[in-house]
């Protein structure tokens, strides 16, 4: 094997050590930070924007750190391992909390910024944190400026740069200066770029030689070559070392200097940078890191490498947060191959939809939902047992008990699927806040039951009831639409799922949109609810999920076919129960069975009614409750996998 293969067979291309902290962004722009009433939380810190950004354009990326032991240590790890970072080498540090930044956006000029930074847990990394074979097992290393800044970090990062020199791991530096970082500035002077300072050039001067990739802005250069004239700086800089320098210049673009430094900049090509509007330029180094590395690392030219860099940094300042903001290759793809220029990447309807849908997303088995998310009936079935109305929330708790046994069974017995819940706000808060962080699938109605045209039960402004929900549950909205509707009654529909569809797009929920033909049309076939769905489509909205009544084998081709045309980024369809009986229902499954974009069913009154009554009549006890509601919906579960087996030996049989 040559050196190059073994390089190539490394498990890791790029391990990133350094800054690992919460960014908590002001939602106000244009507010100062005095006036700003509430923040978004992201990944922060140079160093692990960077682990995110690369990890998001496909490199196996890597984090060395540190985090507290504390719900936001928690959350970074969590954030980066979903973004599919190697998270090995981040400790966990007992004593220190983690790093938090808050952050502004006053205007396009001006973004306050403090560090609450003392003595935190990634600037408590120590040498006895670094594992040689953890570092050998890398193509790359990557620290940035900070983490040389105290004496911890400093032995720190040059125990890794002496472990990387002897694995021959290709060693980057992101000079990353922050003035205030180096106790050059007033604590809460986060915002000020660059500072002088003869003690901070010669610290930096003293690692220079061993890098062989240097990135930074003409200001990093500055204090890294010890003079505010640009050349003179790289000059000085290239004394010390034989790096290659990479000098970024904004919104003019950047080069990349090999061998002697040049008289003047001019002389050598510029790779010029995309032209937008800029939001906040937070970030933006981080993320021209991140495409630029995509490319170095893969071997690419350097005006690949360099495009790369210039169109991650361009999309993310117009965009709010760091790591979040960070584009994925379909995202590139799009913005590199545009038929004309788009200044206003915030605007463009097609990047912003991309930059939704093609990011690392959970991956669902087959899903089986137990629904239950019904105001009016449960509501019926209370008046009629004489029961509290205050009833029904202590009844959907015990459901959520029923399904997490279920899912026990499920793990037991190691059958494949997820189980989920649809369930209500009205009567069903307590089992969404229940059933919240455990990995369930969870859907949460806004629609007006058997309202027509569509109303929301929050309102016209379904944006401002989306805020509290937590990001992990779905939309669903039930429609009762036919393409045929009277043209005022389809049009004021079509413009509520709009308005849903585009509020689903700034919170960044996913959407499962529910059909079902109204009563009184003549033609209710399979036919109508392929034009709905086209109809959805022409419109410009693209639902994550639909969920819809049994089909017809040759129906459900249809779909597959439509889905994959117009949108294959649509996490799939679920069947819907409408009461019918199990047996129903399982013919249904078997007219699905063949269907790859037919993810699973949402089922609630099969399951539920029988037992919710008598429990409502004092008929049966909790326990009792919940065993015939696990039953049903497992006796679902099993009609559902009969079928799928059914198919698969089938196919199996005909190949």
């Amino acid at each position: 094997m040559t050196d190059t293969q073994a390089m190539a067979a490394r498990p890791l291309d790029l391990i990133c050590l350094g800054r690992l902290a919460v960014d908590l962004y002001a939602q106000q722009v244009g507010a100062r930070l005095e006036d700003v009433s509430s923040f978004s939380k992201y990944l922060g810190g140079s160093s692990a924007n960077i682990a995110f950004g690369t990890a998001r354009l496909g490199l196996k990326s890597a984090m060395l750190s540190r985090v507290g032991d504390d719900h936001m240590g928690r959350f970074l790890t969590e954030t980066l391992t979903k973004e599919g970072c190697d998270i090995r080498g981040i400790k966990v540090d007992k004593q220190r909390l983690t790093g938090m930044v808050l952050l502004g956006i006053k205007d396009s000029k001006t973004f306050p910024l403090v560090f609450y930074r003392e003595n935190c847990a990634d600037m408590a990394l120590c040498a006895e944190d670094i594992d040689e074979n953890y570092i050998a097992s890398s193509r790359a290393l990557l620290i940035t400026g900070t983490h040389f800044s105290t004496e911890g970090v400093f032995g720190a990062s040059m125990r890794a740069l002496e472990y990387a020199a002897k694995h021959s791991v290709q060693r980057i530096l992101d000079i990353d200066y922050r003035p205030v970082l180096w106790g050059l500035t007033g604590k809460a002077d986060g915002e000020t770029r660059f500072v002088a300072s003869d003690e901070v050039t010669r610290h930096i001067q003293k690692i220079l030689p061993h890098f062989d990739l240097i990135v930074g802005t003409e200001e990093e250069f500055a204090i890294a070559g010890g003079s505010e004239d640009l050349i003179q700086a790289l000059s000085n800089v290239r004394k010390l070392t034989s790096a290659t320098l990479v000098v970024k210049l904004g919104a003019e673009g950047c080069v990349v200097l090999r061998g002697e430094i040049p008289a003047r900049l001019s002389d050598v090509p510029k790779h010029s940078g995309i032209q937008v509007q800029v939001l906040n330029v937070l970030g933006a180094g981080d993320a021209f890191m991140s495409g630029f590395l995509s490319g170095w690392l893969r071997g690419d030219s350097d005006a690949r490498s360099c495009e790369l860099g210039n169109a991650c940094g361009a999309l993310v300042v117009s965009r709010h947060a760091c790591a979040p903001a960070m584009p994925t290759p379909a995202e590139l793809n799009y913005v590199l191959n545009s038929d004309k220029a788009i200044v206003r990447p915030d605007l463009d309807s097609g990047l912003n939809r991309l930059h939704r849908v093609s990011i690392k997303r959970k991956q669902w088995g087959p899903l089986f939902v137990f629904a239950f998310d019904h105001r009016h009936q449960f509501f019926e079935f209370a008046q009629q047992a004489g029961a509290d109305v205050e009833r029904i929330s202590e009844l959907k708790l015990l459901f959520v008990e029923a399904v997490r046994q279920v899912r026990t069974m499920l793990l037991d017995q190691g059958v494949e699927g997820n189980v989920g819940i649809l369930a209500d706000e009205r009567y069903g808060l307590d089992a969404l806040n229940e059933a919240t962080g455990q990995g369930w699938w969870i859907g949460r109605p806004v629609e007006m039951q058997y309202s027509r045209p569509l109303v929301f039960e929050a309102g016209r402004s379904i944006g401002s009831s989306l805020i509290k929900w937590p990001q992990e549950h779905v939309i669903k909205c039930l429609v009762q639409y036919h393409p045929d509707d009277e043209p005022l009654l389809r049009l004021e529909q079509e413009a509520q799922i709009k308005a849903l569809y585009e509020a689903a797009q700034i919170s960044g929920h996913e959407i499962l949109m529910e059909f079902i033909p109204p009563k009184g049309h003549a033609s209710t076939h399979g036919d109508v609810l392929l034009r709905s769905m086209k109809r959805l489509y022409n419109l410009g909205i693209y639902p994550d999920w639909w969920k819809i009544e049994s089909q017809p084998r040759e129906v459900w081709t249809q779909i597959d076919a439509l889905i994959q045309e117009r949108d294959p980024y649509c996490r799939g369809v679920v069947v819907l129960g409408l009461n019918a009986p199990s047996d129903e229902l399982a013919k249904g499954f078997i007219e699905a069975a063949e269907s790859s974009l037919c993810k699973g069913f949402a089922v609630g009154r099969t399951i539920f009614q029988a037992p919710s009554q008598d429990w409502l009549f004092g008929k049966i006890d909790n326990a009792t409750l919940i065993s015939r509601v696990r039953a049903n919906f497992e006796s679902l579960i099993s009609a559902w996998q009969l079928a799928r087996k059914a198919s698969a030996s089938a196919q199996g049989q005909m190949s």
